[in-house]
């Protein structure tokens, strides 16, 4: 078995990677070819077969296919012959490692080559045209529909009780005033006795006053005898006032009974309590909710904020219903960002006069920006990402491939846009990007990242 020549390095399904210069297309034994270097010297060697552990294919059976499928293969010896022990010594039993960038990425310009230009059918490459297009900047986000905050209630008693009748179920819909529940209280008893007898006090004293009244004009009573009689009517009224505003907070009944009431028209979501359960003063009984209207609550990325303000256009599709775009725009934008997510909540209002959406219904959000500038953009499957680096990989030739960095600015759908080394007119991959970036990085097959069938 001859040894593949040192001044080359094949990979993938007998790909060649070159160097960053695109003016010296990478040969197989040209000068102009990378030098191969070996793995991390600190990465350990099988004691057994003397190659790279973790791409011993004698310990790992299951690589040898892998391997196989590239055409880097040495049948008499069962190991790759790009580093089999016998064939290629010089090897030291590791694989060789792409050149990369200081970054730990391919650097930009990177050549991948196939051995013969029908190997990318063989691979499954596809490509498509990066392409000019007018773009309006924005994002993409994750929505949330919610009931709108201020069309939500939790009517509930101002006094401790015992529920006497509950009358409104989960799913009811519920009219203004609508009594939901009846609680006795014995507090609600004793001011309502309160009541009647500072009523009965204040016409009293009422009475007396207009008596006083009449003697003073026969001459009989003195200014003094009015004056005291208008102020013990004055207190009799501040009292009945005082106990009245009170039964007004626990709720107007008969006896010790105190109705709770829905607030406005709308939907009991949730009911709290039981006949016969007692219930504390404040503590919420039901819930009621007007689902005429909803909130929808996007999670903006905090990496777009600097694009999106309120007012922004929004176009929302639910899981649920995707063929359905629901068109408004944001309503607020929050102004911090969570640190857990990294995302500021914003919120669209959304009618639902016709009850068909539901607040928990998750979707897709596309927030549109400012005005439409011309932008290079290219298919979400070309870009990759290999270590903090993102990379588009541009077709020169049926058999080869450059590497591109580039800066990405913004995503939309399955679209996104690029700044770097893609032009408007290139043909990008997509199917099979993710293959040819293995292929550029170091110990890859050795990471289990390639799978070819």
């Amino acid at each position: 078995m001859v040894p593949p020549p040192r001044g080359a390095w094949l990979l993938g399904i007998g790909l060649l990677v070159g160097c960053a210069d695109e003016g010296l297309p990478a040969r197989e034994g040209s000068a102009s070819a990378p030098s191969v270097a070996s793995g991390p010297a600190s990465a350990a060697l099988c004691s057994e077969h003397g190659v790279l552990e973790s791409v011993c294919t004698q310990c790992n059976p299951a690589l040898a296919p892998v391997f196989q499928a590239k055409g880097d293969w040495c049948g008499e010896h069962g190991f790759p012959e790009s580093f089999c022990p016998v064939c290629s010594p010089e090897a030291g039993g590791r694989p060789p490692v792409a050149p990369v960038g200081g970054d730990g990425a391919p650097a930009d310009g990177t050549v991948v080559r196939f051995k013969a230009a029908e190997t990318a059918d063989l691979v499954g490459i596809q490509t498509a045209s990066a392409e000019a297009a007018a773009w309006v900047d924005g994002t993409d986000a994750v929505v949330r529909l919610a009931w709108d905050a201020t069309r939500v209630a939790a009517p509930g008693v101002a006094t401790d009780g015992i529920v006497a009748r509950v009358s409104a179920e989960v799913g009811d819909r519920v009219g203004a005033g609508q009594v939901l529940a009846e609680v006795r209280s014995a507090h609600a008893a004793m001011d309502r006795s309160a009541e009647a007898a500072a009523r009965a006090e204040r016409d009293a004293a009422a009475a007396a006053l207009d008596r006083k009244r009449q003697l003073q004009g026969e001459g009989v009573a003195s200014i003094r005898d009015v004056q005291v009689a208008e102020a013990a009517r004055a207190r009799a009224e501040a009292n009945l006032q005082a106990i009245e505003a009170e039964i007004g907070l626990i709720g107007h009944g008969v006896g010790d009974r105190t109705p709770v009431r829905a607030p406005f028209a709308g939907v009991v979501t949730a009911r709290h309590v039981r006949v016969g359960e007692g219930v504390a003063a404040g503590a919420p009984l039901f819930e009621v909710v007007d689902p005429s209207l909803l909130q929808a609550e996007i999670d903006v990325p905090e990496a777009a904020l600097r694009e999106i303000s309120p007012g922004a256009e929004v176009r929302l599709r639910l899981d649920a219903d995707p063929d359905t775009v629901l068109v408004g725009s944001l309503a607020t934008l929050a102004a911090s960002v969570d640190p857990a997510t990294r995302t500021a909540r914003a919120r669209m209002s959304l009618d639902n006069a016709d009850g068909r959406l539901r607040a928990g219904q998750f979707g897709r959000a596309e927030i549109r920006g400012g005005g439409a500038t011309q932008a290079v953009v290219v298919p979400d499957a070309a870009v990759q990402r290999a270590s903090t680096v993102q990379l588009v990989f541009v077709q020169q030739a049926p058999d080869r491939y450059v590497a591109r960095r580039v800066r990405v600015l913004g995503r939309q759908g399955d679209r996104v846009r690029v700044a770097g080394g893609v032009t408007a007119g290139d043909t990008v991959v997509t199917t099979g990007s993710f293959l040819l970036k293995t292929e550029t990085l170091p110990d890859s097959i050795g990471a289990g990242c390639c799978d070819v069938e």
